[in-house]
Parts: C-alpha cells; sequence; structure tokens
C-alpha cells in the first residue's frame, strides 16, 4: 500500500487508507472481519466519503459515520465511539446509524456542540430517517451530513 508520502506499507488485514485527488487520506477499516456482508458498494463508499470530506472541509469539523449495530443501549456506545477519537473527539461529529435496530444517533464534542446543537441534530436525524425509510440509506447519510454542515456553518 502507498502513504501519502509515496512509501509503501504494509497491508493490514480489513484496513485500508487511500489518497484522494485533493490530498486527504481516505481510511476504512473493517471492525468486525469476521462479517462478510459489506452494506456497501464502491460507488456508494464513495459518495458518503465525498460527503464526509465536503463537510469537514467547509465546516473545520471532523465529521464520522459509523454503521452498524449499536446495541441496547445505542446511546452510550455511539458516545463511546466518539471517544475513541481521541484528541479530535472536541471537534468532531459522529453520525452512528444502526440500520437494523433503526437507531440513528449524533454525537458533538465539547466544541462541535456549540455550532451543532441539539435542535440542529434532531434536524438532521429527520431529515435521515426520512431517506431510511424509502430505503435510502446512502442517501439519508449523505443528507444528513449536507444539514449537520448546513447548521455548522462556515469555519471560522
Amino acid at each position: 500500500m502507498v502513504t501519502g508520502g509515496g512509501l509503501a506499507e504494509e497491508p493490514v488485514a480489513g484496513h485500508s487508507r487511500i489518497p484522494t485527488a485533493s490530498g486527504r487520506i481516505s481510511e476504512a477499516t473493517d471492525v468486525h472481519s469476521e462479517d462478510e456482508h459489506v452494506p456497501f458498494s464502491p460507488s456508494q463508499l464513495s459518495r458518503i466519503d465525498e460527503a464526509l470530506t465536503r463537510t469537514s472541509a467547509e465546516t473545520g469539523l471532523l465529521f464520522t459515520v459509523w454503521v452498524g449495530a449499536l446495541g441496547g443501549r445505542s446511546r452510550e456506545r455511539a458516545e463511546e465511539l466518539h471517544a475513541t477519537l481521541g484528541d479530535s473527539a472536541a471537534d468532531a461529529v459522529l453520525v452512528a446509524v444502526s440500520p437494523g435496530e433503526r437507531v440513528v444517533e449524533v454525537v458533538t464534542g465539547e466544541e462541535s456542540h456549540r455550532r451543532v446543537d441539539d435542535q440542529g441534530a434532531k434536524i438532521a436525524v429527520g431529515s435521515m430517517v426520512s431517506r431510511f425509510t424509502e430505503s435510502d440509506l446512502v442517501g439519508g447519510i449523505v443528507e444528513g451530513l449536507r444539514v449537520l454542515g448546513d447548521h455548522a456553518g462556515s469555519k471560522h
């Protein structure tokens, strides 16, 4: 695999890093390698990645998406996932979607919450759910990111 600096690195099963045309590194990790079902096609992943890149660049916040089971305590699990962002968590917005459980959670950090408040998150969740009910998971995620980005406004 080639890093952003053009250096080869050892590939790791279930993990990929790809430099995009803008120079951004698109990174994906297969958290549940034993699950052979991949919910998105390459073109769908590209749409989500473009929405993440655009929203993060326009707002200056870090937007991330998690798709998978959250369990019975979905909010707590989403907050745990947000915390794994480490030093970036304060400026991050996590959109956690569990299609099988019909749950959507939006978690903001200390700084990002100042720009994406609870009302903005509720509006975004509503827009996502509207698309999800039409069986459009990718469209819902992309629309939710757009609404969150609009609510956050441009970077200061």
